[in-house]
């Protein structure tokens, strides 16, 4: 036997809906499929998972075509990291919960309606937008993923980092004519399974302060932000989280681009390096 949180009609279902999406549907068969979950479908043909799919689609276009309006100084690469980000299953999950979609899911026996795990959730949000996109098109879904999204584009424009420093400070090194930043190994203590790592950046004749952290990957990132805030081009909100003061960024040498690399992944040096430097913020190499 199929069941829902909330025990609601037909009518009631479509209003509540219709309340939610600021959209009127002509066709009832598209709203009362968004909300059968595949344990309580009859058949695999009338649960929301063909609707699911549509809508992934559709969200993951109306999220490109915000970002790619917004984050016109990203490169390709980057806009590919934050769209992951803010499509994600886990804020699906968190939208779908907030509207209040998750309660009206019909389920069948052995899921509990009230503890759906996040991939479900997502799907209801993302079926509903696949009616939309079936009954009227992309227009009525670009209206409502711009709201539903607006504060997620919002905060990464605002942060102007998302959480790759070393991608902002790859950036930094060759504005200021000095190639790719050096991130040198300090330290690392710890057994195999349970190691930490130090690491420090180099750029030009400066070695900035060290970082430490469970992994070198973290510890890199760790060690870009301090540079970063050394710089002053990284500075706490008002709300505490970190972000990119762009007016700081230095401008661009006559010589021209150096060879960046976007993700700040691959194109930088890697070194070790017997001694750990405890000096101040940043100190001669």
């Amino acid at each position: 036997m199929a069941e829902s949180w909330i025990v609601l009609s037909d009518e009631q279902l479509i209003a509540e809906v219709e309340r939610i999406t600021g959209y009127r549907f002509a066709r009832p068969d598209l709203v009362r499929q968004a909300f059968v979950h595949a344990s309580a479908a009859p058949t695999p043909g009338e649960s929301n998972e063909r609707l699911e799919f549509l809508g992934d689609a559709a969200l993951g276009f109306v999220a490109c075509e915000m970002l790619y309006e917004s984050l016109s100084h990203l490169p390709e690469g980057e806009l590919t990291k934050i769209k992951s980000l803010i499509v994600s299953r886990a804020v699906c999950a968190q939208i779908a919960e907030e509207l209040d979609l998750c309660a009206m899911l019909s389920v069948g026996k052995g899921m509990n309606a009230s503890a759906l795990p996040q991939s479900v959730k997502a799907a209801v949000l993302e079926s509903v937008l696949g009616a939309i996109l079936i009954e009227a098109g992309i227009d009525p879904v670009r209206q409502f993923v711009r709201r539903l999204l607006e504060p997620q584009v919002q905060r990464a424009c605002k942060a102007g980092h998302h959480r790759n420093f070393k991608s902002v400070l790859q950036q930094v090194s060759q504005l200021r004519g000095e190639g790719n930043p050096c991130y040198r190994l300090l330290d690392e203590r710890g057994p195999d399974h349970d190691k930490a790592f130090e690491v420090a950046v180099e750029m030009g004749a400066v070695r900035y302060a060290p970082r430490w952290a469970r992994s070198k990957r973290e510890a890199e990132q760790a060690a870009a932000e301090a540079t970063l805030r050394a710089l002053g081009i990284v500075v706490d909100s008002p709300e505490g989280e970190p972000e990119v003061d762009w007016s700081a960024m230095p401008v661009a040498p006559d010589e021209g681009d150096q060879g960046s690399n976007p993700d700040g992944e691959d194109n930088h040096r890697m070194m070790s390096d017997d001694t750990s430097s405890t000096g101040p913020e940043a100190s001669a190499a």
